[in-house]
């Protein structure tokens, strides 16, 4: 850090401006950490504490110099089904072996093959975290507690509309948590002057003073000291790590958290000019950062990309902005903790249906649907699968399918039937014959007379898988057996 700074201070503008990003960014982290970690169902102060290692330890070191890592919403919904599951206690070892393997990939060099993760499963994953997220967080939003998974939080939506305007108490929650999205939704249309401040800590700090002024009866925050709720995970959390559930969450972390961060890292290199990500040692910076977020039992971290926007937007230049920023939240955690205690509950809820919502792909839709419906399909499965699953079976059905679709697409092929002659029936075939393709193959050529010789041109084919090849063997044997001629086969056959 003091390299960086020196660095920074030989150019006075570089500094300055870093210095001022810097509390942009920490004025936007600050209701996100405690956010998360709130709807991730742990103590507030983890959601801190993984900021600061995000922006201490996974600031300093190189991959992407603008972007900005700590507790993210999009993996709250995994976490909070790892906690109740596992327990507090698990967390850290679950969050520390994604650190690891996330290390041991970017060692391998395998950063640069999140870059060939379809996008529209990725953007499919985050509408389905966000449905979740939205659904959730609707409960705290009332003062009221969710029922369990996807489906049930949606189920009982309707009953939870019913019993809020019902209750005077959840009610007073929902004008507070209503009041955080609209301040959210409309900060963008307000006065330049007035944007000044971060649109969370400015909904969040209005949703206190309307708590305070007409003495709203709305659940704040549990404050707890720091170093009270930072544990390193005992030996007996590592059974974890021996059961099926336990690696299955290991290997989400891991995926999502990647997947998340490097996708945000090509997001970031498209709002500035300046050094471009390295993909592998940005894997490694997050791998350090989660395996140091491990040890302390906080939560998992990936790249934000508000807050990495922010950064950009604020006008920072050098990882400076970042690695101060997590000095802010550092000091903000150990010097005024009390803070926290005066925000409303479902103000943070507000600020996460926000976020929820920011996930959803609404604008980009209809025009990929009009160009790409085969990627729109993919996306929607995906999303769907998340909410009716879980996160890790949602992804790998969201895989197989832009699999599937792009081995359809890519297995094109064309069938030119000669029969205009009263002798032999010449059949051309081209492009790529797989199985995807065989009934097709199969429909044309049994559809050919037996009472006529045929002629088999494959030399325009670019690709024979097996399985066609041995269809069209039995098919020529068919044809063989009961037809006039032999059909004649390239040699390949």
């Amino acid at each position: 850090m003091l390299r960086i700074l020196r660095k920074t201070a030989l150019d006075p503008s570089t500094l300055r401006a870093d210095f001022a990003a810097s509390l942009v960014v920490f004025l936007v982290a600050v209701p996100l950490c405690v956010g998360v970690a709130v709807a991730s169902g742990v103590p507030a102060e983890l959601g801190l504490v993984t900021g600061i290692v995000g922006g201490l330890l996974t600031g300093l070191m190189p991959g992407s110099s603008l972007q900005v890592s700590g507790p993210a919403a999009g993996l709250t919904v995994l976490v909070y089904e790892a906690v109740t599951e596992f327990g507090v206690a698990a967390l850290g070892v679950l969050v520390l072996a994604s650190g690891l393997l996330q290390l041991l990939m970017g060692v391998l060099g395998l950063g640069r093959l999140f870059r060939a993760i379809s996008v529209s499963v990725v953007q499919g994953m985050l509408a389905g975290i966000g449905l979740v997220l939205i659904a959730g967080q609707l409960y705290a939003l009332a003062g009221a507690k969710a029922p369990g998974n996807g489906p049930a939080n949606i189920a009982g939506l309707p009953g939870l509309a019913a019993d809020a305007f019902s209750s005077s108490t959840a009610l007073a929650s929902f004008a507070v948590g209503g009041g955080t999205v609209a301040v959210l939704a409309l900060w963008k249309h307000l006065p330049a002057k007035v944007r000044v401040l971060p649109a969370p800590l400015a909904a969040v700090a209005l949703a206190v003073l309307a708590t305070a002024v007409f003495a709203l009866p709305v659940a704040k925050v549990e404050v707890n000291g720091l170093l009270d709720v930072v544990h390193a995970p005992g030996a007996s959390s590592f059974e974890v790590l021996t059961g099926l559930g336990g690696i299955t969450t290991v290997l989400a972390f891991t995926l999502i958290a990647s997947a998340e961060s490097l996708f945000s890292a090509a997001a970031v290199d498209r709002l500035h000019s300046g050094p471009r990500t390295d993909y592998d040692r940005e894997l490694i910076a997050q791998g350090a950062g989660n395996t140091v977020c491990g040890l302390l039992g906080a939560l998992p971290m990936t790249a934000v990309i508000v807050r990495s926007a922010a950064n950009v937007q604020a006008g920072a230049r050098t990882k400076a902005s970042r690695v101060l920023h997590g000095g802010w939240l550092l000091l903000f955690a150990a010097l005024l903790p009390a803070a926290l205690g005066v925000i409303p509950l479902p103000a943070l809820a507000g600020v996460l249906v926000h976020a929820g919502f920011k996930l959803l792909p609404l604008g980009s839709l209809v025009p990929l649907w009009r160009t790409h419906r085969g990627e729109v399909l993919v996306l929607t499965a995906t999303a769907v699968a998340i909410v009716a699953t879980n996160m890790f079976e949602g992804v790998l059905l969201g895989l197989l399918l832009a699999v599937l679709k792009t081995a359809w697409e890519t297995s094109s092929v064309h069938l030119e039937v000669d029969d205009r002659a009263t002798g032999t029936i010449r059949v051309a075939v081209s492009g790529n014959a797989t199985f995807l393709r065989l009934p097709r193959i199969l429909d044309t050529l049994e559809s050919l007379p037996r009472d006529r010789p045929i002629e088999l041109d494959l030399d325009a084919l670019r690709h024979l898988d097996h399985a066609c090849r041995t269809a069209l063997q039995d098919w020529a044997g068919r044809h063989h057996a009961h037809g006039v001629d032999p059909v004649r086969v390239p040699a390949l056959l």
